[in-house]
């Protein structure tokens, strides 16, 4: 299954080596099971996006690790991919970018054709075979119409998916700069969140736990003083704080830091789809390992 990983530690910029990098079950360690990509998305102190994307696994990827290792940013999106449509390319590897936003999606959305029809000449903004990307189009889309806001877009786009199309799985993490959002939808897989306090629940300490399943362990010493948000596909440690995102959820972070949630699509999809009716490629991508 395709590992998605959101921070914002907005306004301050941090390093985010704790996540991918230094953890014995971390996302560098997890791309030995989702083997197809790698992805790394961050923002220059002057908003400028940057990608580090390879269609090889992170743990084959050195330059995935010094990247990793030295870049500052107040949001981070990676994304490590097994995939399910699309050649192993440069560009349909996540995270994506699009309106000067960063984006990444676990699941499958079928029916690309009309997925293609709907977006007309935003087809455009489309550079590779992905689903993902044609779903990030549609919320581009949907957003300019809204008059750039993207939680909007967000809802548009997943409801005219979920309505239309034969869809697995919608999970999915977007940043700008300043502000991170995190959608799941439907209960098809687990997406989660927390809000750390600075120095976590004691107030004096870095970031520094085992999970209770023993899948990761995360280490960061700018925690320490600083607050945080993280969207993860799994916890990553015993923090009692989790939250299991609920089908249907949508969760924004601003530099307010002030989170909201709430539940945009309480419906099921129109056409739902299960592992048995993915082509064998999709459904073993969209397995949990």
């Amino acid at each position: 299954m395709c590992r998605l990983f959101g921070l914002s530690s907005t306004p301050e910029r941090t390093r985010a080596t704790f996540w991918l990098l230094d953890a014995p079950d971390s996302l560098s360690r997890q791309s030995h099971r989702d083997p197809d990509g790698t992805g790394l998305g961050y923002f220059d102190a002057d908003g400028t996006p940057h990608m580090h994307k390879a269609p090889i696994a992170a743990y084959e990827d050195r330059c995935f690790a010094e990247e990793a290792k030295e870049v500052e940013s107040s949001t981070f999106l990676a994304h490590i991919r097994f995939a399910s449509t699309g050649d192993l390319e440069v560009r349909n590897t996540h995270p994506f970018l699009q309106d000067g936003r960063l984006f990444a999606h676990n699941g499958v959305i079928e029916g690309l054709d009309d997925l293609d029809a709907e977006l007309g000449k935003d087809r455009e903004l489309v550079r590779g075979d992905t689903d993902s990307e044609r779903f990030f189009a549609l919320i581009t889309r949907e957003t300019r119409a809204h008059g750039g806001d993207v939680a909007a877009g967000i809802e548009s786009a997943a409801r005219w998916v979920a309505r239309n199309l034969p869809v697995y799985a919608l999970n999915l993490v977007l940043t700008t700069p300043r502000d991170l959002w995190a959608l799941r939808y439907p209960d098809t897989h687990r997406l989660y969140v927390l809000r750390r306090a600075a120095g976590g629940q004691h107030g004096v300490r870095h970031l520094d736990h085992s999970g209770s399943n023993d899948r990761m362990r995360v280490r960061s010493r700018d925690l320490a003083g600083v607050s945080a948000s993280v969207v993860a596909s799994e916890r990553m440690d015993d923090h009692p704080q989790w939250h299991l995102m609920e089908p249907g959820e949508l969760f924004h972070i601003g530099p307010d830091l002030s989170p909201t949630r709430r539940v945009v699509l309480p419906e099921e999809p129109a056409h739902r789809l299960g592992l048995a009716d993915l082509r064998p490629e999709a459904a073993a991508s969209q397995q949990a390992t």
